[in-house]
């Protein structure tokens, strides 16, 4: 086995799970269901920037929000939308908080210090519908971009009260190694630049890092080496692999809904 082989099987999640194939339809399919039940509440495709997929839906509770809570979609920078996870506003709106999840373009139409300034776009955006605390969260992917929103780096109009980086790629210099490069183009300089584990942690914005029990061991890494970077708490979720921990965010009892948004 080749050295990139060993790091593609290093950051394989699917071919870990069982029936790993079944998650995505089932993920767009509770998605729908939860739109559609939303009705009026589900503020959808709205935009908050010149490119295709600089656009984000915006979910309502039915009083006036506590705040706003943004999640950001994983898929490695290469894959999925804002569509496919809908149904885990449920915990945040429940709670009487609003729920933002917004796209952004994708490799290799974009790189990720791109990505990034989308996010930042779109949370702006979202600060100007919902007055009150911004909570940033997001997985793998989103993990690395929610993770990014709460470094001294980005300037937002109010900086989040709290990130939430769920399995996060935090270093992203172990991917340089495997195959997805060939998308992504990360260097070295922009590893440096864009790995939240190399970078500051907003003064004042809290921080807690959480990730599966049952993930890959290079997740496992990650997370350990954001929370060690940033002097933070983690939380590894018994039982949980890289495509059901992200489920307590539908449960607005669950330990994940209150690390997020509890004493806000």
């Amino acid at each position: 086995m080749t050295y990139q082989a060993e790091m593609d099987r290093a950051y394989a999640n699917g071919a870990f799970i069982p029936g790993a194939d079944a998650y995505p339809p089932r993920w767009q399919a509770e998605a729908a269901a939860f739109r559609a039940a939303l009705g009026a509440r589900a503020l959808l495709d709205r935009s908050y920037g010149s490119g295709e997929r600089n656009r984000f839906d915006l979910f309502l509770p039915e009083a006036t929000p506590r705040g706003v809570m943004v999640f950001v979609h994983g898929g490695y920078w290469l894959a999925f939308g804002r569509e496919t996870w809908s149904h885990l506003a449920a915990g945040a709106l429940a709670r009487g908080w609003a729920c933002a999840m917004p796209s952004y373009t994708l490799a290799p139409e974009a790189r990720i210090t791109r990505m990034t300034a989308e996010i930042a776009d779109a949370i702006r955006a979202v600060q100007a519908l919902v007055p009150g605390p911004v909570v940033v969260t997001g997985h793998s992917a989103g993990g690395h971009l929610s993770a990014r929103m709460g470094c001294r780096d980005i300037v937002l109009p109010q900086a989040p009260a709290r990130v939430v980086p769920i399995s996060p790629l935090a270093d992203l210099v172990p991917l340089m190694q495997t195959s997805m490069n060939e998308k992504l183009r990360l260097d070295a300089a922009e590893c440096a630049a864009q790995s939240p584990a190399r970078l500051a942690l907003t003064p004042g914005t809290e921080a807690h890092v959480w990730v599966g029990g049952q993930e890959r061991p290079s997740f496992l890494w990650q997370a350990r080496t954001l929370s060690e970077a940033w002097s933070c708490p983690w939380t590894v979720a018994p039982g949980r692999h890289h495509f059901d921990v992200i489920d307590d965010l539908a449960q607005p009892e669950s330990a994940l809904i209150d690390t997020l948004l509890a004493g806000l």
